[in-house]
């Protein structure tokens, strides 16, 4: 395995320089997707492979480019897989199923811990079909079809912001609300618990509590973080969270932000992402609408007190006075609603900030960037065509894990 990097990691924003950052380049995972399953594993279609891979190879390069360290999630996976412990949490994720039963967990246990590091690692994330399961046995077994999954495949392993994500010096290995998503959490755990590249790091939240995914959580500020609650992200989870945050120092103030419980608006950063300091961009539709409750840890023990939770009031607002700022800005599209709703649905308001007014976006939201480039926010522009078939932009793609302080 590569030696730590000398560089500790952290993020406290959303648009600081970004110098580290983790990506999944879409592999086998996505080959197992067909209209009969693609529902299930979360895809609104079955993707062109190739093409989703050469879009996948232009994005990464687009970061290089620009002075960005990209790390490979399945690199990295495949790395620690040659450590014991983080074998045996990965192969004791993938068969905790109860469609297995006990002879079918034994045998795929077998199958799995005799493979190679890497072949294990591919296994684990594109999934293990019944007619490649060596030593397969059992009821279960004897039922399945021969492409029924024994393991099931990750194709949503590609948005690698859900499963994880940084505040401060400390990663939040999140706990992910869809079953098909469930186990990818194991894997991004084995890297942040068994690579030296992150040895040392803490680890503020697990996948075992309360439903919380990355895209819902925007580092508005320093100390200042949004969590979206609707379809992945419950409440409970906002409110462990910021009381983590709160007990670490590694925050003062959570904006709990309600959105539409629906696919289009899976994730908050479906709806608005930060593109500098103090601005972001929005769905039209939600800009005067959205709200925000703001909790704070009050005065007694963060672990055992009351929060303080003060609203609802107008999110750009509360933002605005958590962050310390006048107002949060929001670059205006000037999209009519048709329009607006098909490039909110395209991913147009996920974009990824490579620095203040820089930011990453799918070419095919040409209003949308437009109405950027004129706000003075540069656009880096890749393309998108088979990406999005998951509902994830250049944001949904990527986990920061280091970037730079901004300004004071």
């Amino acid at each position: 395995m590569p030696a730590p990097n000398s560089t500790a990691p952290g993020v406290t924003s959303e648009v600081g320089r970004l110098r580290t950052v983790l990506l999944h380049r879409p592999g086998a995972e996505l080959r197992r997707l067909t209209p009969r399953n693609n529902d299930e594993l979360l895809f609104d279609g079955v993707p062109w492979v190739a093409r989703a891979q050469e879009e996948h190879d232009a994005f990464a390069a687009a970061l290089t480019d620009r002075g960005v360290e990209v790390l490979h999630l399945d690199r990295l996976l495949a790395e620690v897989m040659a450590v014991p412990a983080a074998r045996a949490e990965v192969i004791a994720a993938a068969v905790d199923d109860p469609r297995l039963g006990a002879t079918l967990q034994h045998a795929t246990t077998a199958h799995l811990d005799g493979l190679a590091p890497e072949d294990l690692a591919t296994a684990l994330i594109a999934g293990v079909a019944h007619d490649e399961l060596h030593g397969g046995r059992g009821l279960a077994y004897e039922l399945m079809g021969r492409g029924d999954f024994v393991v099931p495949p990750l194709p949503n392993l590609m948005f690698t912001r859900d499963s994880s994500v940084w505040v401060g010096g400390q990663v939040a290995i999140t706990s992910l609300a869809m079953p098909a998503r469930d186990r990818e959490s194991a894997l991004t755990a084995a890297l942040y618990t068994h690579h030296p590249r992150f040895a040392g790091v803490e680890q503020l939240y697990g996948p075992h509590l309360e439903h919380l995914e990355g895209g819902d959580v925007l580092l508005l500020a320093p100390g200042v973080v949004a969590v979206g609650v609707g379809e992945r992200t419950t409440p409970g989870g906002a409110e462990r969270l910021a009381r983590r945050v709160f007990a670490r120092g590694l925050a003062h103030t959570v904006l709990v932000v309600p959105i539409a419980q629906q696919r289009a608006t899976m994730h908050l950063d479906t709806v608005a992402t930060m593109v500098d300091v103090d601005a972001m961009v929005m769905y039209p539709a939600i800009a005067d609408h959205l709200q925000a409750w703001t909790v704070t840890a009050g005065d007694a023990s963060p672990d055992t007190a009351e929060l303080s939770v003060q609203g609802p009031q107008p999110f750009l607002i509360a933002a605005a006075q958590a962050m310390g700022i006048d107002r949060l800005r929001v670059i205006d599209t000037g999209l009519d609603p048709v329009t607006a709703e098909r490039e909110q649905w395209d991913d147009g308001n996920n974009t990824l900030a490579l620095a203040p007014r820089l930011t990453v976006a799918y070419e095919r939201n040409t209003v949308t960037n437009a109405a950027l480039e004129a706000a003075g926010i540069e656009v880096v522009a890749i393309a998108g065509s088979e990406l999005g078939s998951g509902r994830g932009g250049p944001r949904c793609m990527s986990c920061p894990v280091l970037r730079d302080a901004v300004p004071a």
